[in-house]
């Protein structure tokens, strides 16, 4: 069974690498992706917040939002077109910044392609592409965008997924930044997984950053499903001189 047309991704791909560069930003979404997506005709709404208690008190860039005790929040949306397609939509992405203030920081679109029913399979895979419209303070560019493929797999009670992603900033083929995320999860029981995620920046695929300047946080994190809500909660930690600290994830999430 075809998933996607057969012009259609490659298409969006090359389309998305033609013109990319790397600016270091911050994050408002911290999750791997393991190709679930709404059922036809449902909406969800994932509920982000990222809260620093440790971090860099430099912006990346000039005018920048410091990262040291700032949180990273938005409110994505999205609709199950059809078994395998999801389109969605970030707003509005804000930040509150260490003295207080309430920020905008823009918004994205979304569209995810993947495997049909793939917590039901052992090996599922999928792609989603996302465009985002940034204000001056969330990035040094207006317009940014990312590929994200997903490979997974549901072993027993154990999942192991690896998100292969490049980011640009529509400034050259050679300065996509290769950020890479993985995830291992075991399942307690129905409601409950417990995971292991680690997010990485290895800088431009054209020529990696030195180990030391690269960013690689580790995460534990917890899952647990009620009536109501999914809840995803994480804490991460740094694991070089590059990376923020301390980083607290949590998601709420409803189908409806």
């Amino acid at each position: 069974m075809r998933i996607i047309p057969r012009a259609g991704p490659y298409f969006i791909v090359l389309f998305f690498l033609g013109h990319a560069s790397f600016v270091p930003a911050q994050t408002d979404e911290i999750q791997v992706y393991d190709a679930a997506i709404a059922p036809t005709g449902t909406t969800s709404l994932n509920l982000h917040n990222n809260y620093t208690p440790g971090g860099s008190a430099t912006p990346a860039f000039a005018g920048g939002i410091v990262a040291d005790h700032s949180l990273n929040g938005v409110a994505e949306w999205a609709y199950g077109v059809t078994p395998w397609f999801e389109g969605g939509l970030y707003f509005p992405l804000y930040s509150i910044t260490r003295d207080g203030s309430v920020v905008y920081d823009g918004f994205k679109l979304r569209t995810l392609f993947v495997t049909p029913a793939a917590a039901m399979r052992a090996l599922f895979y999928g792609v989603n592409f996302e465009f985002s419209f940034n204000t001056a303070h969330w990035d040094a560019r207006s317009y940014t965008s990312e590929i994200r493929g997903i490979v997974g797999m549901h072993l027993g009670r154990f999942d192991f997924i690896v998100n292969p992603i490049v980011d640009n900033s529509w400034n050259g083929f050679s300065k996509l930044e290769f950020v890479p995320e993985t995830r291992v999860a075991m399942a307690v029981s129905d409601r409950y997984k417990v995971a292991l995620e680690e997010y990485a920046d290895f800088g431009s695929i054209s020529r990696f950053l030195p180990a030391a300047r690269q960013s690689h946080q580790l995460f534990g994190v917890v899952d647990f499903h009620t009536r109501a809500v999914d809840i995803e909660f994480g804490v991460g930690a740094g694991l070089t001189g590059a990376s923020d600290h301390r980083v607290i994830k949590l998601i709420l999430s409803r189908d409806w």
